[in-house]
């Protein structure tokens, strides 16, 4: 009965670390997800807005002209 308690409890350790690896894992993998999609966001706004100013910019001129 002795060695069985032991067995488990080392087994309910073991679980645990898992347990306690995978979520740290996970949380990693969801920041790193977030932070890539805001930064593809950041990227996209900027590009939309730069391209907007120079086709702003250069079509301008023509149309006053």
């Amino acid at each position: 009965f002795v060695i069985q308690i032991e067995v488990q409890v080392e087994v309910g350790l073991v679980l645990v670390v898992v347990v306690v690896v995978v979520v740290h894992v996970l949380v990693v993998v969801v920041v790193l997800v977030v932070v890539v999609v805001l930064v593809v966001v950041v990227v996209l706004v900027v590009v939309q807005k730069t391209v907007y100013f120079h086709e702003r910019r250069f079509v301008q001129p023509k149309g006053l002209d």
